[in-house]
């Protein structure tokens, strides 16, 4: 009996280190295991997503603020909508057409209802939502987890999560931004988690955007109520600000994954505060973070770089990558020289090459070691930016020069030797 039970421990031992070797990932693995959590309870509570089958990729859309705030109107929208069909940005997947702060009535009915500003929006969120729909789009609303929104113009959601939720869907929203605004003495993981459970109710898929800054680590449990949650403050349309979101985003990349992603806040693309080699980088690290590409420009009047910009087919791939690994900081030297990277479906791999400073080109070596390249793998590297695969192949890195304030943005792929 005794040599029975031994042996049957040896076999169980066996077992479990064969499933444990075939748990490893077999591409980018290096880049895979720096990015999950020290902690293995964070690691498990990662896993537990809200199931309501959405944001399987990071969300693309636009979304009024950023350019507007609260100078919108139903024409406003109308017309956007309108502009993202002519443009063909809903084509290359901006989907969403988000109507941020500022769109409801000071006060609610004296049924306790949200209603539309009727000067603004005198055909109702109803008949915005229709027409966006029959464009083959998506609507999304915005509110906020306390007592008023952060414009302080229109009543907040607290206490009133099902009503709300109930409005909200009946109207046809199909996404919703909650923010964090006039929130009462509760904490953000009592007050997010009771409009997720509203909206799971109403029985409408609504992908649920939880804007709670970046506060009490939100990336620890966020992915248990929402399909993204912001990670940072509100960006600004300047280089600091923009570098500082990301940073503070890739803290968290081992929390990202299909159905919940991190998010560095929305684009400024094309709003005219960085030059247009910024805007390129600031998408790239966006795309490569698998962060949501929400536009924040006035679309209806885009130039043509800027509209190259957003629209670029194999930058918004990277993003819309199926794996759904968040590509993260991997290397840093010299205060302002970066290696970011992230492992891409079909054994590829996203690299970005990125100077931050302000002055001098420089050389940047993206190293197979830090990359989680093996170390005999050859590639061929594309340049996504210019639409260019490099000539021949390489082994052990990849080295570009890259000017101030510039990335180059590049998918490895491995390269088949024919037996």
């Amino acid at each position: 009996m005794a040599m029975g039970f031994l042996a049957f421990q040896r076999r169980t031992l066996v077992l479990l280190l064969c499933v444990l070797a075939a748990a490893v990932p077999f591409a980018g693995a290096s880049v895979a295991s720096a990015a999950r959590p020290a902690d293995d309870r964070a690691g498990r509570r990662r896993r537990r997503l809200v199931q309501n089958g959405l944001g399987r990729t990071p969300q693309m859309g636009w979304s009024s603020w950023n350019h507007f705030g609260c100078n919108i109107n139903e024409m406003t929208i109308r017309t956007t909508v309108d502009a993202l069909s002519s443009t063909g940005l809903a084509k290359a997947g901006y989907n969403y057409v988000n109507i941020d702060d500022c769109w409801a009535n000071n006060q609610r009915t004296k049924e306790g209802y949200m209603a539309a500003d009727p000067n603004k929006f005198p055909s109702g969120i109803k008949a915005i939502a229709d027409y966006v729909h029959s464009k083959g789009l998506k609507l999304g609303l915005y509110s906020s987890a306390g007592t008023r929104t952060c414009s302080n113009t229109m009543p907040g959601s607290l206490g009133y999560e099902d009503i709300d939720a109930k409005t909200f869907a009946s109207w046809g929203a199909d996404y919703l931004k909650y923010d964090n605004c006039f929130r009462d003495g509760s904490t953000e993981t009592v007050r997010f988690p009771r409009m997720a459970s509203s909206l799971r109710k109403t029985g409408r898929p609504i992908f649920y955007s939880i804007c709670e800054w970046g506060m009490m680590k939100v990336a620890t449990w966020g992915s248990r109520y929402g399909n993204s949650w912001r990670t940072a403050g509100d960006i600004k349309d300047t280089w600091d600000s923009m570098l500082s979101n990301i940073d503070s985003n890739d803290e968290y990349a081992g929390y990202a994954r299909p159905g919940g992603w991190n998010d560095p806040d929305m684009l400024e693309v094309g709003n005219g505060g960085m030059s247009n080699g910024e805007y390129v980088v600031h998408v790239s690290l966006w795309a490569i973070a698998k962060a949501p590409l929400i536009i924040g420009c006035d679309i209806r009047i885009i130039s043509k770089e800027t509209l190259e910009i957003l629209s670029n087919p194999e930058v918004i791939a990277i993003n819309q990558d199926r794996l759904g690994v968040q590509g993260k900081k991997v290397r840093k030297y010299d205060g302002e020289i970066e290696v970011w990277a992230g492992p891409l479906s079909q054994q590829r791999t996203a690299v970005l090459l990125l100077n931050r400073g302000a002055t001098g080109s420089r050389p940047i070596t993206a190293a197979w070691g830090d990359i989680g390249v093996g170390p005999s793998v050859a590639v061929e590297a594309r340049d996504v930016w210019k639409h260019e695969t490099a000539p021949g192949r390489f082994t052990g890195g990849l080295t570009a020069d890259v000017a101030p304030h510039s990335c180059k943005l590049f998918v490895l792929t491995p390269v088949v030797r024919q037996r």
